[in-house]
């Protein structure tokens, strides 16, 4: 097929608009199904024994039996004081003269140094030590053992080294009482084990998170990180600071499961410190209190003697954190949160929050939750406006705003989802017409919390995962473009989510694959040590990698298509361009940026036009591509969809380059 042509020109003397802010690239962090459990580098679960014996009577959550004793009773009791979750005892009976612990299913790397092993146990005094071992389970081999020595009746935390000599993937962990011990006659009060916490901790796990998370990461210099989702309407912040033991086992209200309490706000802070990265906080505005709320400020920057920055202190960190940023309400207009109220309700409620976090720190920035229903942000800034910096939008896409379904023709559904930067341009400028309307609003910025595309609702999602597809990747790329484009309004963008969690975590891990939230068992590839980034995450990688300063002026002459929607729809759908292009230009003034998405089914040679900016000279041109605009990245092809990047030669001031069919390109040129 002939490529189609397509022409754009560039004036970079031309700026047409603010600074890009470098928080326009963030991300999001939401405990939700899998993200934490995903994000974390503990390969144990229970590991506070939190979980009922539905499985195994006695037996909490994952844990399995281990023993080849007839008589060995499992059971759970009461935790350790001022412990949560449960202590799971094990009972054994010395006429068996065997072994007994227990064991579960573990994905393990090699690790010369060692896993850490942290355990809090106690034992009937005949008891002298236990095992802690790591087998293939497929061979048999072991992999790593290490004997703990129980030094006393009490309950006591124990803390050793357990080196693992390979990766295995099909891995048990046995902790037990082995069937060499001293045996006893009592059957009262002896052959008891009871063990309150276990936990795995890599040696290269960085405050708690994967390596291979905290790397990809980093990689892509988000500038923000936001800590926030459904779960945080109900989220009590002092359940998830102090030491871990001590720390409660909560229900996650929005998504069931247990609320993850080993990454609570000193984990998330220094996770954005190793990452460099602001971090924005959102409070819980639906169950909690603006007292809640104020404490929780003067917990992350109060000094070192006031009452909660002495909290903090007292957990290791005497320093202030200096969260600038703080988000109150998340979805409050979504009858799926807690505390679910209509735009005055929440308008009020708002002012309390604000004006009790303002009192505890005068210096922080405030997000107020928006809509894209503009009635609702219409009330909200009339009744707060002098108490708001930025106002927030959730712009989730998908075919189903269009009338579509799994039965409409695939290429009306690309066509639909390629069209996701004219909805947004259509929310943000009646955002702008509303600032515009009054002075008062004249301060107000706008941070877009969350985004992604959307495909089938997440209870009834089978086959592949959607989200992962370069077509995903096309749609949310010329979704920054547009944010680009409004640099002057749009400060700060959050991508939702950052690792699993549901179908849109850019970076993926193993066999938590969100699409076996329903139906599939985890385990099913065989490959669950398997990091990988989706077609966006490069998409996103790209471009918060960008010496960017501002817009430029620019024109494109291209090919146009049309979205066939089956309901009105909100933007004009008629003749969109198949190149969504954006050019900018650095602080310095020597390096030209050009984003474009071809987002037709066609393939465009193109010519780019550069007023001046260089005669001639080398582009460097990233590719994001694939054969087909269903490809995915998955654990078995990690690698499907990668970034490619070429060299062009050029002459005067045109560069001419093959635009393939869906897919994302960014030209850079110095000067």
């Amino acid at each position: 097929m002939v490529p189609t042509k397509a022409k754009i020109q560039v004036n970079a003397n031309q700026a047409v608009g603010d600074t890009i802010h470098p928080y326009l690239f963030g991300h999001f962090v939401e405990d939700i199904r899998d993200h934490m459990d995903a994000m974390l580098a503990y390969p144990l679960k229970d590991m506070d024994f939190e979980s009922t014996d539905e499985t195994y009577k006695g037996l909490s959550g994952c844990w399995r039996p281990y023993t080849n004793g007839k008589s060995t009773i499992y059971a759970l009791e009461p935790a350790a004081a001022r412990h949560s979750g449960h202590s799971q005892l094990i009972r054994i009976y010395s006429d068996d003269e065997g072994y007994a612990g227990i064991s579960q299913a573990v994905a393990v790397k090699q690790d010369a140094d060692g896993y850490d092993l942290a355990l809090y146990a106690r034992a009937s005094i005949e008891i002298k030590f236990v095992l802690a071992e790591i087998v293939d389970k497929m061979s048999g081999e072991m992999l790593g053992s290490t004997r703990i020595d129980l030094t006393g009746h009490n309950w006591k935390h124990y803390e050793t080294r357990l080196t693992v000599q390979r990766n295995c993937e099909h891995a048990e962990f046995r902790l037990y009482v082995p069937s060499e011990h001293e045996r006893w006659l009592d059957h009262v009060s002896t052959g008891m084990l009871w063990v309150d916490h276990i936990s795995l901790l890599p040696s290269d796990s960085a405050g708690n998170v994967r390596k291979e998370v905290m790397d990809m990461t980093r990689d892509l210099n988000a500038g923000m990180m936001r800590l926030a989702g459904n779960y945080i309407s109900a989220y009590h912040w002092r359940q998830g600071v102090g030491p871990v033991y001590e720390r409660p086992c909560v229900v996650n209200e929005a998504w069931g499961g247990w609320t993850n309490k080993y990454f609570g706000t000193d984990e998330f802070i220094q996770f954005c410190r190793e990452l460099n990265v602001e971090p924005l906080i959102c409070v819980n505005d639906g169950s909690g209190t603006p007292a809640e709320a104020a404490e929780w400020v003067e917990y992350c920057n109060g000094d070192a003697d006031s009452p909660m920055g002495s909290l903090r202190a007292a957990n290791g960190h005497i320093e202030p954190y200096g969260v600038k940023y703080w988000e109150i309400g998340n979805e409050v207009w979504g009858a799926w949160q807690v505390g679910h109220c209509d735009a005055a309700q929440f308008s009020e409620r708002y002012i309390q929050f604000a004006q009790s976090m303002k009192a505890a720190d005068p210096g922080i920035k405030l997000l107020a939750c928006g809509d894209v229903r503009m009635d609702w942000n219409k009330t909200v800034i009339e009744r707060a406006a002098e108490h708001i910096d930025y106002l927030t939008l959730h712009l989730y896409h998908g075919y189903p705003r269009f009338g579509m379904n799994e039965h409409t023709p695939k290429e009306e559904r690309y066509k639909a989802m390629v069209s996701y930067p004219e909805w947004t341009r259509e929310s943000i400028h009646r955002l702008r017409e509303m600032f515009r309307s009054d002075k008062r609003y004249s301060h107000l910025k706008v941070a877009i919390t969350e985004y992604n595309t959307m495909y089938n609702p997440n209870t009834i999602r089978k086959g592949l995962p959607r989200e992962h597809t370069l077509e995903a990747a096309v749609a949310n790329a010329a979704n920054l473009n547009e944010f680009i484009r409004n640099s002057d309004l749009v400060e700060i963008g959050s991508f939702s989510d950052l690792v699993n969690g549901w179908l849109g975590g850019c970076i993926r891990v193993g066999d938590f694959y969100a699409d076996q939230f329903r139906g599939k068992l985890t385990g099913w590839s065989g490959k669950p040590l398997t990091v990988y980034g989706t077609p966006t995450y490069y998409v996103m990688k790209l471009y918060a990698n960008r010496d960017l300063g501002c817009v430029v002026k620019s024109h494109t002459e291209c090919g146009t298509f049309k979205v066939n929607s089956l309901i009105p729809a909100a933007p004009q759908l008629d003749r969109l361009p198949n190149l969504d292009v954006v050019a900018c230009i650095n602080a310095r003034g020597n390096k030209l940026t050009i984003f474009m998405v071809n987002r037709s089914l066609e393939a465009a040679s193109t010519e780019v036009r550069l007023n001046g900016f260089a005669d001639s000279g080398t582009a460097k041109l990233y590719e994001i591509t694939a054969d087909d605009y269903e490809a995915i990245n998955s654990v078995q092809h990690p690698d499907s969809v990668a970034c490619i990047t070429y060299k062009l030669q050029f002459m005067n001031s045109q560069v001419t380059c093959q635009l393939k069919a869906s897919s994302v390109y960014v030209m850079e040129i110095t000067r």
